[in-house]
Protein backbone atom coordinates (compact mmCIF):
# COMPACT_ATOMS: atom_id res chain seq x y z
CA UNK A 1 0.00 0.00 0.00
CA UNK A 2 1.40 3.04 -0.63
CA UNK A 3 1.34 6.26 1.55
CA UNK A 4 -1.06 7.59 -0.25
CA UNK A 5 -3.79 5.00 0.16
CA UNK A 6 -3.07 4.29 3.76
CA UNK A 7 -3.52 8.23 4.08
CA UNK A 8 -6.90 8.29 2.15
CA UNK A 9 -7.85 4.94 4.22
CA UNK A 10 -7.04 6.08 7.72
CA UNK A 11 -8.34 9.85 7.03
CA UNK A 12 -11.93 11.69 5.42
CA UNK A 13 -11.87 14.06 2.88
CA UNK A 14 -11.45 16.89 5.45
CA UNK A 15 -7.81 15.04 6.47
CA UNK A 16 -9.36 13.81 9.63
CA UNK A 17 -9.12 10.50 11.03
CA UNK A 18 -11.72 8.35 10.21
CA UNK A 19 -13.51 6.35 13.30
CA UNK A 20 -12.91 2.70 13.36
CA UNK A 21 -15.97 1.56 12.29
CA UNK A 22 -16.16 4.49 9.09
CA UNK A 23 -13.21 3.14 8.43
CA UNK A 24 -15.03 -0.27 8.28
CA UNK A 25 -17.63 0.66 6.25
CA UNK A 26 -14.90 2.34 3.55
CA UNK A 27 -13.13 -0.66 3.50
CA UNK A 28 -16.62 -2.46 2.61
CA UNK A 29 -17.57 0.10 0.25
CA UNK A 30 -14.26 -0.65 -1.34
CA UNK A 31 -14.08 -4.46 -1.53
CA UNK A 32 -18.10 -4.50 -2.69
CA UNK A 33 -16.76 -1.94 -5.58
CA UNK A 34 -14.15 -3.32 -7.18
CA UNK A 35 -16.06 -6.91 -7.33
CA UNK A 36 -18.81 -4.82 -8.74
CA UNK A 37 -16.45 -3.27 -11.66
CA UNK A 38 -14.57 -6.22 -12.22
CA UNK A 39 -17.84 -7.82 -13.10
CA UNK A 40 -19.76 -5.15 -14.82
CA UNK A 41 -17.25 -1.89 -15.27
CA UNK A 42 -18.18 1.13 -13.85
CA UNK A 43 -21.56 1.28 -15.69
CA UNK A 44 -22.69 -0.09 -11.90
CA UNK A 45 -24.38 2.22 -9.98
CA UNK A 46 -23.37 3.36 -7.26
CA UNK A 47 -26.40 2.76 -4.92
CA UNK A 48 -25.66 -1.32 -6.00
CA UNK A 49 -22.66 -0.79 -4.55
CA UNK A 50 -23.87 0.30 -1.41
CA UNK A 51 -26.57 -2.73 -1.38
CA UNK A 52 -23.43 -5.23 -1.29
CA UNK A 53 -21.57 -3.39 0.74
CA UNK A 54 -24.02 -3.64 3.10
CA UNK A 55 -24.46 -0.06 4.39
CA UNK A 56 -26.40 3.13 2.86
CA UNK A 57 -26.00 5.28 -0.02
CA UNK A 58 -24.87 7.97 2.07
CA UNK A 59 -22.31 6.05 3.46
CA UNK A 60 -20.77 5.62 -0.22
CA UNK A 61 -20.87 9.90 -0.96
CA UNK A 62 -19.68 10.31 2.18
CA UNK A 63 -16.34 9.05 1.23
CA UNK A 64 -16.56 9.11 -2.43
CA UNK A 65 -18.80 12.38 -3.79
CA UNK A 66 -18.47 10.84 -7.48
CA UNK A 67 -18.80 7.24 -9.05
CA UNK A 68 -15.30 8.23 -10.64
CA UNK A 69 -13.79 8.78 -7.58
CA UNK A 70 -14.79 5.20 -6.33
CA UNK A 71 -13.76 3.75 -9.69
CA UNK A 72 -10.41 5.63 -9.16
CA UNK A 73 -10.20 4.37 -5.41
CA UNK A 74 -11.07 0.58 -6.35
CA UNK A 75 -8.66 1.04 -9.03
CA UNK A 76 -5.18 1.86 -7.52
CA UNK A 77 -4.82 -2.02 -5.74
CA UNK A 78 -5.00 -3.30 -8.79
CA UNK A 79 -3.49 -1.46 -11.19
CA UNK A 80 -0.44 -1.05 -8.58
CA UNK A 81 -0.10 -4.97 -8.68
CA UNK A 82 0.15 -4.90 -12.14
CA UNK A 83 2.55 -2.45 -12.15
CA UNK A 84 4.94 -4.72 -9.58
CA UNK A 85 4.47 -7.65 -12.11
CA UNK A 86 5.74 -5.58 -14.46
CA UNK A 87 8.77 -3.98 -12.97
CA UNK A 88 9.32 -7.54 -11.72
CA UNK A 89 9.55 -8.43 -15.79
CA UNK A 90 11.35 -5.54 -16.29
CA UNK A 91 14.47 -7.49 -15.84
CA UNK A 92 14.27 -10.77 -17.51
CA UNK A 93 16.62 -12.56 -19.45
CA UNK A 94 14.28 -12.71 -22.43
CA UNK A 95 13.20 -9.03 -23.01
CA UNK A 96 10.75 -10.15 -25.86
CA UNK A 97 9.08 -13.10 -23.39
CA UNK A 98 8.58 -11.01 -21.18
CA UNK A 99 6.84 -8.57 -23.07
CA UNK A 100 4.60 -10.86 -24.79
CA UNK A 101 3.92 -12.75 -21.17
CA UNK A 102 3.09 -9.63 -19.61
CA UNK A 103 0.21 -8.79 -22.38
CA UNK A 104 -1.43 -12.27 -22.23
CA UNK A 105 -1.78 -11.30 -18.33
CA UNK A 106 -3.33 -8.17 -19.11
CA UNK A 107 -5.53 -10.39 -21.57
CA UNK A 108 -6.52 -12.57 -19.05
CA UNK A 109 -7.08 -9.88 -15.88
CA UNK A 110 -9.31 -7.50 -18.50
CA UNK A 111 -11.02 -10.22 -19.48
CA UNK A 112 -12.93 -11.05 -16.13
CA UNK A 113 -12.03 -7.67 -15.05
CA UNK A 114 -14.31 -4.77 -16.49
CA UNK A 115 -12.31 -2.24 -14.88
CA UNK A 116 -9.28 -3.30 -15.79
CA UNK A 117 -9.75 -3.02 -19.35
CA UNK A 118 -11.59 0.38 -18.67
CA UNK A 119 -8.56 1.93 -16.90
CA UNK A 120 -6.14 0.34 -19.57
CA UNK A 121 -8.50 1.88 -22.52
CA UNK A 122 -8.50 5.41 -20.82
CA UNK A 123 -7.51 8.61 -22.31
CA UNK A 124 -4.19 8.35 -20.23
CA UNK A 125 -0.70 8.71 -21.68
CA UNK A 126 2.50 9.30 -20.24
CA UNK A 127 2.29 12.63 -21.64
CA UNK A 128 -1.39 12.71 -19.88
CA UNK A 129 -0.92 11.34 -16.54
CA UNK A 130 -3.92 9.50 -14.41
CA UNK A 131 -4.63 6.75 -12.52
CA UNK A 132 -2.12 3.87 -14.43
CA UNK A 133 0.73 6.14 -15.61
CA UNK A 134 2.94 4.21 -13.56
CA UNK A 135 1.40 1.47 -15.15
CA UNK A 136 1.82 2.85 -19.08
CA UNK A 137 5.53 3.74 -17.70
CA UNK A 138 5.97 0.17 -16.55
CA UNK A 139 4.73 -1.22 -19.51
CA UNK A 140 6.92 0.88 -21.49
CA UNK A 141 10.04 -0.49 -20.27
CA UNK A 142 8.63 -3.70 -21.42
CA UNK A 143 8.02 -2.62 -24.85
CA UNK A 144 11.47 -0.48 -25.01
CA UNK A 145 13.30 -3.87 -24.14
CA UNK A 146 11.37 -6.34 -26.31
CA UNK A 147 11.90 -3.99 -29.18
CA UNK A 148 16.02 -3.42 -28.39
CA UNK A 149 16.09 -7.53 -28.27
CA UNK A 150 14.81 -7.21 -32.00
CA UNK A 151 10.93 -9.43 -30.53
CA UNK A 152 8.86 -6.63 -31.07
CA UNK A 153 8.53 -3.71 -34.26
CA UNK A 154 10.04 -0.50 -33.37
CA UNK A 155 7.53 1.76 -35.31
CA UNK A 156 5.39 2.02 -32.35
CA UNK A 157 5.39 3.78 -28.87
CA UNK A 158 3.27 2.62 -25.97
CA UNK A 159 0.55 4.85 -27.22
CA UNK A 160 0.11 3.17 -30.01
CA UNK A 161 0.52 -0.13 -28.21
CA UNK A 162 -2.79 1.39 -25.74
CA UNK A 163 -5.03 2.05 -28.43
CA UNK A 164 -3.86 -1.58 -29.94
CA UNK A 165 -5.02 -2.66 -26.39
CA UNK A 166 -7.78 -0.42 -25.93
CA UNK A 167 -9.68 -1.62 -29.42
CA UNK A 168 -9.54 -5.45 -28.52
CA UNK A 169 -10.61 -4.78 -24.59
CA UNK A 170 -13.47 -2.79 -26.79
CA UNK A 171 -14.25 -5.29 -29.63
CA UNK A 172 -14.12 -8.09 -26.78
CA UNK A 173 -16.41 -6.80 -24.74
CA UNK A 174 -19.18 -4.97 -26.47
CA UNK A 175 -19.58 -8.54 -28.10
CA UNK A 176 -19.31 -10.14 -25.23
CA UNK A 177 -16.69 -12.79 -26.97
CA UNK A 178 -15.98 -16.01 -24.77
CA UNK A 179 -12.16 -16.79 -23.73
CA UNK A 180 -11.32 -18.67 -26.43
CA UNK A 181 -12.57 -15.79 -29.11
CA UNK A 182 -10.51 -13.06 -26.83
CA UNK A 183 -7.02 -15.78 -27.15
CA UNK A 184 -7.58 -15.26 -30.92
CA UNK A 185 -8.07 -11.56 -31.29
CA UNK A 186 -5.53 -10.82 -29.34
CA UNK A 187 -2.97 -13.39 -30.94
CA UNK A 188 -4.23 -11.69 -34.10
CA UNK A 189 -3.37 -8.32 -32.69
CA UNK A 190 0.00 -9.25 -30.97
CA UNK A 191 1.41 -11.20 -34.13
CA UNK A 192 0.80 -7.71 -35.66
CA UNK A 193 3.29 -6.36 -32.89
CA UNK A 194 6.17 -8.45 -33.80
CA UNK A 195 9.19 -7.37 -36.43
CA UNK A 196 8.20 -7.71 -39.96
Amino acid sequence: MTETQAKAATTSGTGRALRADARRNRERVLAAAQEAFAAEGISVPLDEIARRAGVGPGTVYRHFPTKEALFHAAMLDRVERMVAHASALADAADPGRAFYDYLDVMVVEAGVKRDLAEAVGGHESLENPGPTVELLAAIDVLLRRAQAAGATRTDIDIDDLMRILKGGFLATHTTGANAEQRRRTFAVLFDGLRPR
